[in-house]
């Protein structure tokens, strides 16, 4: 994985991390799971995140934990599943929270690629998870390679909104500039947590935000 397939922004912007020791731990680990064992999501879709929406189009990014381990599900997007697969109950509470802030209903698909091409960058911080096994993948470098990811648009890049739900997102997000940048903070949405998490506003606080810094609004639908 040093010729990692990844967008060329994002190339260019962590390619660095790559060659670092951790990478090479991190891709032996990787590659010997593929293939001794199910893992998600598929190997192609890894990156997709990065390949839907490049370093110099993201204006919001939702930070996620790891990857659903159920069949079919992870597609390479935090909080999304492939196109007819069951909303898990996160999501659902994410398009409750939506149609509630801003009056409009989601799609019924979780496949949230239709936010990603617009700037949404829906970034795990674990990248591949086994089959079933929730966390299997955490602590074997990805959340390092993840990290390098924030830091580089905190570097880089100013008015990006940071959606932080629950304590683990919002640890990831310590190092961001909170007065380059509109960082909004709350519970995780999912059930257990939920009731903290509705009515925080931030679909309309990001659009607000977006516009008030010329750019064009996320589509939420």
């Amino acid at each position: 994985m040093s010729d990692v397939k990844i967008h060329p922004t994002w190339k260019k912007t962590v390619g660095g991390e790559f060659q670092k020791p951790y990478w090479e731990t991190l891709t032996t680990y990787i590659k010997n799971q593929y293939a001794t064992t199910t893992v998600y999501p598929p190997a192609k879709n890894i990156f997709r995140a990065f390949d839907l929406c490049s370093f110099d189009q993201t204006k919001v990014v939702i930070v996620g934990q790891d990857p659903y381990h159920g069949p079919g599900q992870a597609n390479g997007l935090s909080f999304a599943v492939n196109e007819g697969i069951n909303l898990p109950p996160s999501l659902k509470n994410i398009y409750t929270e939506i149609r509630n802030d801003l009056g409009i209903t989601p799609s019924n698909s979780g496949d949230l690629s239709r936010w990603a091409s617009q700037g949404v960058l829906m970034l795990n911080s674990v990248l591949s998870v086994a089959a079933g096994q929730p966390a299997s993948h955490s602590g074997k470098g990805w959340e390092v390679f993840t990290d390098a990811v924030i830091q580089a648009l905190n570097k880089n890049r100013r008015n990006i909104v940071y959606l932080l739900w629950g304590k683990y997102a919002q640890a990831k997000g310590e190092v961001i500039d909170r007065d380059q940048n509109l960082v909004l903070t709350s519970a995780h949405p999912s059930p257990y947590s939920v009731s903290l998490f509705y009515g925080n506003h931030h679909f309309s606080k990001c659009n607000a935000y977006l516009e008030a810094h010329g750019m064009t609004p996320i589509d939420w639908h």
